[in-house]
């Protein structure tokens, strides 16, 4: 199964430099595992300590905020397309 992950510019020191990857899993948690075999070290940038998104990081799947469905057990199915986006404060 391929998942296309959207990673932003921060994050792209841990995937040479790629906009896009495909990994696979069957929702977040396993495609977090996947990254992290891809990427060495992306995880820790993307999870905490328990293996919950961080905090300045919104995670979507087919443009779907995972926070809003059920957050790391999101269901990931073939052709999905999961976004990576750094949250932004201003004032």
């Amino acid at each position: 199964m391929a998942v296309k992950v959207l990673v932003p510019t921060a994050l792209q020191k841990f995937t040479n430099n790629q906009a896009a990857l495909e990994c696979s899993g069957n929702n977040i948690s396993e495609l977090f595992d996947s990254l992290e075999q891809a990427c060495p070290g992306i995880k820790s940038r993307l999870c905490d300590e328990n293996g919950n998104p961080r905090r300045f990081l919104n995670l979507y799947v087919n443009s779907e905020d995972i926070r809003f469905l059920q957050n790391t057990e999101t269901p990931l199915k073939d052709g999905d397309e999961v976004s990576i986006v750094p949250a932004v404060a201003g004032g």
